[in-house]
């Protein structure tokens, strides 16, 4: 099989993992070696409550047994796409209201951008040096690290950058912006989280000259940084939110969601103003509505700063640098990028599965689902330790 995965299946680098799974269960991958794997990195931060949850499992197999595809986004009303734009609503701030569901968080971003460009009428989009966004070529264009953008340009033009958690940067959003773009975290640049009143100074510049702040919350969002969305930290709320990742539990999804005043602009001059088959589908809009449901009934969320504290009590090391990020948003800084995929290596060997950040390589991830024991903490730590 490894065989086939190399010649038949399109690769995304000359040095793959090429781990064979047999099942997952909870926050274990179980092999086709038959061992079992601590999963400290759920699927790059998609598996909010682990694999195989029976919540979304037995919402997955109701829907199922229903209807799957039945009309392309936006013509048919159907059950568990409208709870979950509803309750999206009820569990978020004002002017937050209206969600359009797409296919993945890049998809989400490009629409965002379109958004943007159609409320103000403007054209000049502002992204943050190293941001990440997705590899669509809308997303890849205000994404901020040229290595990864150069072999594809030219990209989307007016894309202009500002340094992340630089206030004189801020002056260059004008009245010629429509919209600023930024993680709310940094993701692939090192779980860089905005300081001292930086995001609100950003909100209310973008307020000031008439542009729409977007916030992109594909990795952080759902949970993973101690709230619901890690704006609720920094006391701002954007005017477009996005999402994917871990907001189906396991399955392809994005959305971004705005007042239902702007998200109405997508309907007329043109029609269509965006349009997406599969987007909003029945099976995957029924996990993740059980993905949230199960967020908002139950103490995860609240769990995960202790759960953070946890951690950085535990990997106390030489070798570690620093630790970055919030809740089970975590990165370990270390010596090398070669040194982290050494020591990713020896770990799953061991049983824990931990993987890199994408730019800043010497940083470890560390993004487990949320439903992380305390136990399984300390397994896993133990692992780390030996391996450094």
């Amino acid at each position: 099989m490894k065989q086939d995965f190399l010649r038949y299946q399109a690769q995304t680098t000359g040095f793959s993992m090429a781990f064979e799974v047999d099942y997952a269960q909870g926050n274990y991958i179980y092999g086709k070696d038959g061992k079992a794997y601590l999963d400290f990195a759920s699927g790059v931060s998609a598996n909010t409550l682990g694999h195989s949850h029976p919540k979304i499992l037995k919402a997955i197999h109701e829907q199922v047994d229903k209807h799957l595809h039945v009309m392309v986004y936006g013509e048919y009303i159907q059950e568990k796409p409208v709870a979950l734009a509803k309750l999206l609503a009820q569990l978020t701030p004002a002017p937050l209201e209206t969600t359009y569901l797409v296919n993945s968080g890049a998809e989400a971003i490009d629409g965002s951008i379109k958004l943007a460009k159609r409320v103000t009428g403007r054209g000049e989009i502002i992204s943050a040096r190293n941001a990440y966004h997705g590899n669509t070529h809308g997303a890849l264009s205000v994404s901020g690290n040229e290595d990864f953008k150069r072999a594809f340009r030219p990209l989307l033009p007016d894309v202009r950058f500002i340094r992340f958690n630089n206030f004189d940067d801020i002056n260059k959003i004008t009245n010629k912006t429509a919209g600023v773009i930024l993680e709310t975290i940094q993701g692939a640049a090192g779980f860089i989280i905005p300081e001292n009143g930086w995001l609100k100074a950003i909100k209310n510049r973008c307020e000031a000259v008439g542009a729409l702040l977007i916030l992109d919350e594909i990795q952080p969002g759902f949970g993973r940084t101690g709230k619901l969305f890690a704006f609720e930290h920094f006391d701002i709320v954007p005017d477009i939110l996005v999402m994917g990742k871990g907001m189906a539990g396991g399955l392809p999804i994005g959305a971004f969601m705005a007042s239902h005043e702007h998200m109405k602009h997508l309907q007329a001059n043109p029609k269509l103003g965006h349009i997406t088959t599969f987007g909003g589908n029945p099976v995957i809009a029924a996990s993740a509505l059980a993905v949230l449901e199960e967020l908002n009934s139950s103490d995860l969320i609240s769990q995960t700063l202790e759960k953070e504290k946890l951690f950085r009590e535990l990997l106390v090391h030489p070798k570690i640098k620093s630790i970055r990020g919030k809740g089970l948003m975590l990165a370990l800084e270390l010596e090398s990028p070669e040194y982290t995929i050494e020591v990713a290596k020896k770990c799953m060997e061991d049983g824990l599965i931990v993987f890199w950040l994408l730019y800043e390589t010497q940083f470890m991830r560390i993004t487990p689902p949320l439903t992380l024991t305390n136990d399984e903490i300390k397994k896993g730590c133990d692992i780390i330790l030996k391996n450094l």
